[in-house]
């Protein structure tokens, strides 16, 4: 399963992205899309959808969280890094911070595909590739904007 992972578009969005994410079996969104409208060409492609709130949200039927399981790995996406790692998950997947990021945190792997919009830190641009397959993730690849 290959699954287009971004976060913190803040209203805009490059030009092309929804175009490649075209073969993704779902996209998943992390928050601060701001604009609901952002999302209609991702809606339309096809693949499921999933976005969380972000602070910069106010989108009523966005979750807060999601717990997702996919090919048997357990997921926990949010926004806004927490505190603790959260139990019973395997990756735990969160924007805000506009910063890539790849760590293991108490078992659990931490991942940030970074800000599509506005990177901080000097990181360039960014989104990403998260491959799951055998109740396992294969892949994550950071892909420039």
């Amino acid at each position: 399963m290959r699954i287009a992972v971004f976060s913190d578009t803040h209203d805009r969005c490059p030009k092309g992205l929804p175009e490649r994410m075209r073969e993704a079996d779902e996209i998943w969104h992390l928050g601060d899309v701001c604009d609901p409208s952002l999302l209609v060409e991702f809606e339309q492609l096809g693949p499921p959808l999933r976005v969380v709130l972000g602070n910069c949200d106010s989108y009523p039927r966005w979750p807060l969280k999601l717990s997702l399981q996919r090919e048997g790995v357990r997921f926990h996406l949010e926004h806004i890094p927490p505190l603790k790692t959260p139990t019973n998950c395997d990756v735990l997947l969160h924007g805000h911070t506009h910063v890539p990021r790849d760590d293991i945190v108490d078992g659990v792997r931490w991942l940030n595909p970074g800000c599509i919009t506005r990177p901080n830190r000097g990181a360039p641009p960014s989104w990403a590739w998260l491959t799951v397959n055998g109740g396992r993730v294969e892949r994550w690849e950071l892909m420039r904007a």
